[in-house]
């Protein structure tokens, strides 16, 4: 089937009362075909919303909305702006309906789509807006042109202190008064706030719920029309003493959000015509109504951005603390799994990864010896060579780090984690442990961990032995391209520019680099230094690179 008719039927379905059974086709579809993920919210949006179940349409009209804003597919966009059109109609709100039909439609005849745009169209049976006419010579007295213009800059606007601002900027102009101030209600506080009031000079405003005109319009609900302010016994003065302005008349109503509960108020300020009349009463109740919606999604996502960010955080402390807990057990290596970090995302910057595959790896190589936990302490701490029974049981670490690591319940990008952290004692030829994967079985993540770990490892200087001179461990990496490394990997990292090599040193040994060397350590790779010793080239750099590797300083010896 293909996706324009996946998209017929399912709409169809929806519209004629078979959402529950057209509900587990597009979630399987969406489960198959990650890529038409958009297309798949925007039908579940649909579908909560024929439904009447408006939490849910909320929150698949917002992943729809953000896929749809990142994919170039067509097909994707055309479906959202209808299904957008669809809801905006059933509201009764025109303006907003004609903008979604009319961009649908401009897409559809722009990228030769005509056919779906149609086809959908006759499902969805909104009527076309052919008698839609704007007199542009009249806009700025138009309030339909007005309810445009506002509608357009706010559809797409997903910060909320952005759309407060554009929302009273647009009011005020459409208004025709001097001052907009758009309140929303922290239900927490029990206050009115408001992060821009137009004109003036303060960042926030809060006011109690229960004061001023602004209190009684949200807990009544009624719309205040008042020609004097200080004539009135409910105007609360105070906002215009510790403005210097002067309230004269206003104009005050309840914004609301889709389930017509009151989140917030309008507060419109000296028309300058005079006094504030029933037109521009409706004005505003259909400016607040498309308003509303958008104020309400915009907190959605404001909250959806702050729950991420906090479980990020609390997932970094977590990685944080495993790994920590690890060094704390083992002394004779702590601080290795920060300096593989610290390498494996050297390479990873190289080969040009992307941010988030990169913050995968770095969890990965945070996690990646958590095994540890279960190695008995005789052997994870003996100072002398392992018993090969020893080194056996050493080995367990991997199996044990990805036994502990699955049972993490987390997202796709976590089981990535997982296969990553314990994949890095695997060998490209096969050899390795301890599922003795090969080649690209490798994940990709696994194979520059392994460069990382071996690198650290014999860079590091132990109280049983001391670090290996550094042509020998370059040596070591060279000859496993292609047995136990990667062969790209190792061409990447050989090619890291040895200050950055350099600066996790500093990590170890509380070094700071001087400027002269930084000069120099900036020009020259690992490759570089390398043929620099094994040609006998002169030792300047070598001098340079030592003084921060092993502390020597060869001039002064």
């Amino acid at each position: 089937m293909t996706l324009e008719n996946f998209i017929y039927e399912s709409v169809s379905d929806i519209l004629d009362g078979r959402y529950n059974e057209a509900k587990p086709r597009i979630e399987k579809h969406k489960d198959i075909y990650g890529n038409d993920s958009a297309v798949c919210f925007s039908l579940l949006a649909l579908g909560t919303f024929v439904n009447k179940k408006f939490d849910d349409f909320y929150q698949f009209m917002n992943d729809a909305t953000f896929l749809a804003e990142q994919t170039p597919d067509i097909i994707t966009q055309i479906l959202h702006e209808m299904v957008l059109g669809y809801v905006n109609f059933s509201e009764k709100n025109t303006p907003l309906y004609s903008i979604n039909y009319n961009k649908a439609r401009k897409i559809s005849i722009k990228f030769q789509k005509t056919e779906f745009f149609e086809h959908l169209n006759s499902i969805l049976k909104c009527p076309p807006i052919t008698h839609y006419n704007i007199n542009h010579s009249n806009q700025g007295k138009d309030p339909l042109i007005a309810l445009v213009k506002i509608g357009q800059a706010v559809a797409a606007e997903k910060n909320i202190d952005l759309l407060i601002k554009t929302i009273a900027e647009e009011t005020k102009t459409a208004m025709n008064a001097d001052r907009c101030t758009v309140y929303l209600y922290d239900k927490e506080k029990n206050e009115l706030y408001s992060k821009v009031a137009t004109g003036l000079d303060t960042k926030e405003l809060r006011i109690p719920a229960d004061k001023g005109f602004a209190g009684h319009v949200l807990n009544t609900g009624e719309t205040i029309n008042i020609k004097d302010a200080y004539k009135d016994n409910r105007f609360n003065p105070e906002i215009d003493k510790k403005t210097g302005y002067r309230t004269k008349n206003m104009l005050c109503m309840p914004i609301k959000n889709f389930n017509q509960e009151i989140i917030g108020v309008f507060q419109v300020l000296n028309k300058f015509d005079e006094y504030f009349t029933p037109d521009d009463e409706d004005l505003l109740v259909a400016i607040a109504s498309s308003a509303g919606i958008s104020l309400e999604n915009a907190q959605l996502f404001e909250r959806q951005r702050k729950l991420l960010e906090e479980q990020r955080i609390v997932l970094d402390s977590f990685i944080e603390t495993l790994s920590t807990s690890i060094d704390a057990r083992d002394k004779i290596t702590s601080g290795h799994s920060t300096r593989v970090k610290l390498y494996a995302s050297l390479i990873a910057k190289e080969f040009g990864m992307e941010q988030n595959d990169l913050n995968i790896l770095e969890k990965a190589a945070a996690l990646y010896d958590i095994g540890k936990i279960g190695i008995c302490d005789a052997v994870l701490q003996k100072e002398g060579k392992l018993t090969p029974e020893e080194y056996k049981h050493i080995q367990q670490h991997v199996e044990i780090t990805h036994h502990i690591l699955e049972k993490i319940h987390m997202s796709k990008d976590f089981q990535e984690i997982t296969e990553i952290a314990c994949s890095h004692h695997e060998k490209f030829d096969g050899t390795g442990y301890y599922r003795h994967l090969k080649g690209e079985e490798i994940p990709f993540g696994g194979r520059i961990l392994a460069v990382s770990d071996v690198f650290d490892a014999i860079t590091s200087k132990r109280h049983y032995r001391d670090k290996m001179p550094i042509d020998k461990v370059i040596d070591v990496i060279k000859d496993g391209a292609g047995t136990h490394f990667d062969p790209l990997v190792v061409e990447k990292f050989l090619d890291i520019k040895l200050n950055k090599i350099v600066e996790v040193f500093c990590t170890e040994n509380s070094l700071k680099i001087d400027e002269k060397d930084l000069e120099t350590l900036q020009k020259y790779n690992l490759l570089d230094l390398y043929y620099s010793i094994v040609n006998n080239c002169s030792n300047k750099l070598l001098e340079v690179f030592n003084r921060y590797y092993v502390g020597v300083d060869l001039e002064h010896e």
